[in-house]
């Protein structure tokens, strides 16, 4: 938002001047000094005292200093309106008055949205400014809320042609003035009340964009159960309407983020929570269940993801439009990057034709078909966002059961090639001031929130199975069969009428794009995230050997060890996914070591994972896992991996383990334990409950202080260990959802994570299972306090 300009003629250095200085000339009946009107009503704006509007001046007056100052006679319109839009008015008068303000302040609005602001850095927005000073914006709101009052029983009424013209002028100064968004804001009744003019399409997009950059500055999240008759009015909107009243939801239905790091810390998260119990649901989670209250929100929301670009309202709708609200943000930028690569298609089919001797069709008649894909990419970003949402909400099996009855999956499935992950030029459509690989860019931001939603769809669902089709399914009871295991109870239960159709269903889709991804790309993360979701929870083999199969492992470790890739957040993701494929697999672990088939290759990959183990320390986990149920079966194929794999090898070795629990407890504390890195705490936790079954419990813990008196830091790891510990009784025994996961993930009950836990933290130093029985008395501090203050 642009700073609030010095107003034409009032000097550079006079904004500064005292409020004694500028009520020093006694009133507005004398003769000021040119700056001092506009200082004063800044003043009452911000009181609420003194001058606040152009109806307490003389038009006379306001003449006389218009020519002076130069303030395209805004201010004497204003007072003009005040007089015309009284309770009993027509509102003809007032409406053409507001035609003469409404061109004033939309050129400068044009122009903060396009080019001409970053030519001209400096440059003020002197109308919409005066407007604001002068009382405007709280003229308008009176004005447009005057069918909230009752004369002699009835509602006056406003046509919707001056409401239109209301809502531009706001929005238009919204955009060139700083503050009017947040003031506005702070009128919780008129925000409730802008909802009820939605019901009209003549002022429905102008007012939901109002809305939206209002509810984008309100510290409060509006609460939309106050919003009068919401099932209506949301039941009434066209798919065009829904579409973007999604922009709303998106505000309305996601937790504020507090700006905080501080607030993601496990410990703060804990507080939050027991804070929330007393206070009830939060007005995220009150919105989300209002609108799952509405009959056929989430079926409509599923038929807009998945209508194709020729199923969507005709361009010449969208045409209009962006002609009656060409302020609005995103439609301006996007009507000037298809206009740009309109003309370059038009210059190279041009080429084409002069070589083909056909005639050439014009950017003109082009245009259109690339503005129905950009406007469909637009609507259904919102839309993914806003079902991603709903999907991990407080009514996530509800949501899942309507998604997956709506056919959400095979929908997205038939537009994969053609829209979400189509091939475009290198000119494809971006938004002004990015380019192409940037994540504003639609066309990638639609790739995200696809994965994110595949993400969400997945993640420990049996609903999972319906992003693969049935020869698919068909493929996973067939390896089952094979290797003589129970089929999964979850393909079998799947609705076979639900599943994805064509000759792929959309998890296959994605491991081929996935494949195709060039090294520096920033889908990778959520590419593997979005697989890895798939194999979450209790290990599946013919889940693994499906993807297997299809060659993700080979993938995988090309892009950490031959491409050697840098990107932290991209090796994470690639290491969890490894982890969860090679899980208790042995085709797996042969598969590895064909890949990594020398010590060059074994070292590089070596090295990805010491770097840093917040990242890898899922796969670490895994391996150890695995080894352990390795080395308890009898059966050739898996002692053949056990003495050929280097990475199973090189885990079993004692040193190593004692290598990585070190590290592992040392980069952690309970003040800096987050969603991310509290894994490195339950890796160490699993390294040392394998110990404890082999009764080597007090070895690790020996072991663990002969290191520590090696650093010449006695007790420094075993006391913080013994914190982490406390806090993990803490956030784990009370957290079903988590202690699931752990047990589900680890295949190992969490009654022995908890009785484990406990024997670690047990008071008794004469205990060898125990921490405390490692701590010398002088560097004992197990007692410090690390609840959250």
């Amino acid at each position: 938002m642009a700073a609030a300009p010095v107003a034409a003629g009032s000097g550079a250095g006079r904004g500064r001047r005292s409020a004694a200085t500028v009520a020093a000339w006694g009133g507005w009946g004398g003769r000021p000094r040119p700056g001092n009107i506009l200082l004063q009503l800044r003043q009452g704006q911000l009181t609420g005292r003194g001058l606040v509007r152009a109806v307490q001046f003389t038009e006379t007056f306001l003449t006389e200093r218009d020519k002076q100052s130069k303030w395209s006679g805004i201010p004497q319109l204003l007072l003009k309106l005040h007089t015309t839009s009284h309770l009993h008015s027509d509102f003809v008068e007032c409406q053409n008055i507001l035609k003469e303000i409404s061109p004033l302040l939309s050129m400068e609005a044009m122009a903060f949205v396009t080019e001409e602001r970053k030519l001209t850095q400096e440059t003020t927005y002197p109308n919409t400014y005066i407007f604001d000073l002068f009382g405007g914006v709280d003229l308008l709101v009176e004005i447009l809320m005057r069918p909230t009052i009752s004369i002699r029983g009835q509602k006056l009424k406003i046509s919707d042609e001056m409401s239109k013209d209301c809502l531009s002028i706001l929005y238009n100064t919204c955009v060139c003035t700083e503050g009017v968004t947040k003031r506005l804001a702070e009128k919780n009744d008129f925000v409730i009340f802008l909802f009820t003019l939605m019901t009209s399409k003549k002022t429905f997009l102008q007012t939901a964009t109002l809305i939206e950059d209002i509810l984008g500055v309100k510290k409060e999240m509006i609460r939309l159960d106050e919003v009068p008759n919401l099932s209506s009015l949301v039941s009434n909107f066209d798919q065009q309407q829904l579409a973007n009243f999604c922009r709303i939801l998106a505000v309305t239905i996601s937790e504020m983020d507090t700006g905080n790091d501080d607030k993601h810390t496990l410990l703060a998260k804990n507080a939050q929570q027991k804070k929330s119990l007393s206070l009830g649901p939060s007005a995220a989670e009150i919105n989300q269940a209002a609108l799952l209250s509405i009959p056929g929100f989430v079926e409509r929301l599923c038929k807009l993801a998945t209508r194709k670009v020729s199923e969507s309202t005709g361009t010449a709708s969208f045409l209009q439009e962006l002609e009656e609200w060409y302020t609005w943000l995103d439609n301006a930028l996007v009507l000037d990057a298809l206009m740009r690569v309109a003309n370059e298609e038009s210059e190279h089919n041009q080429g084409a034709s002069e070589e083909n001797g056909l005639p050439h069709t014009s950017a003109r008649t082009q245009l259109p078909q690339s503005m129905k894909i950009m406007h469909e990419i637009m609507y259904k970003l919102e839309v993914l966002y806003v079902l991603c949402v709903l999907l991990m909400g407080r009514q996530r099996n509800q949501v899942h059961r309507m998604i997956a009855e709506f056919k959400l999956i095979p929908g997205l499935n038939n537009l994969f090639d053609k829209l979400i992950w189509r091939k475009h030029s290198a000119s494809a459509l971006v938004l002004h001031g990015h380019n192409q690989n940037c994540d504003c860019s639609p066309d990638i931001t639609l790739k995200i929130q696809f994965l994110r939603l595949l993400q969400s769809f997945s993640d420990h669902h049996e609903n999972k199975y319906l992003l693969l089709n049935n020869q698919e399914l068909n493929e996973l009871s067939a390896i089952s069969l094979k290797a003589n295991i129970p089929e999964v109870e979850a393909v079998l239960n799947t609705d076979r009428s639900l599943v994805c159709d064509g000759k792929r269903g959309l998890l296959t889709r994605l491991l081929q794009v996935m494949k195709k991804e060039p090294a520096e790309s920033s889908f990778r993360f959520w590419q593997a995230r979005a697989v890895e979701s798939f194999l979450r929870g209790t290990t599946s083999y013919a889940d693994q050997m499906f993807l297997l199969k299809r060659g993700l492992l080979e993938h995988i470790l090309y892009c950490i060890v031959d491409s050697e890739c840098k990107s932290r957040d991209v090796l994470q993701s690639y290491f969890d996914l490894l982890g969860e494929l090679m899980k208790f697999n042995v085709d797996a672990f042969k598969r590895f070591n064909k890949y990594i088939n020398t010590d060059a290759k074994f070292q590089v990959f070596l090295k990805q994972i010491n770097s840093s183990l917040v990242d890898s320390n899922m796969l670490v986990r895994c391996v150890t896992l695995s080894l352990d149920r390795f080395e308890n079966q009898v059966d050739m194929k898996v002692a053949e991996v056990l003495s050929e794999c280097r990475l199973l090898a090189y885990i079993s070795q004692v040193p190593t383990q004692m290598s990585f629990l070190f590290r592992l407890i040392n980069i952690i504390h309970v003040q800096t334990l987050t969603q991310e890195n509290v894994s490195c705490l339950n890796t160490s936790l699993v390294i040392l409950m394998l110990a404890r079954r082999k009764d080597r419990l007090p070895l690790y813990l020996r072991l663990l202080q002969r290191m520590e008196h090696s650093k010449k830091y006695p007790g420094f790891l075993l006391n913080n260990f013994h914190n982490l510990l406390r806090f993990w009784q803490q956030h784990y025994l009370h957290k079903d959802k988590d202690s699931t996961c752990l047990e589900n993930s680890s295949c190992i009950s969490f009654s022995y994570w908890k009785e484990t836990v406990s024997i670690l933290l047990n008071p008794d130093r004469q205990s060898p299972s125990a921490l405390v029985s490692y701590i010398e008395e002088p560097y004992m501090d197990i007692d410090r306090d690390f609840t959250e203050e």
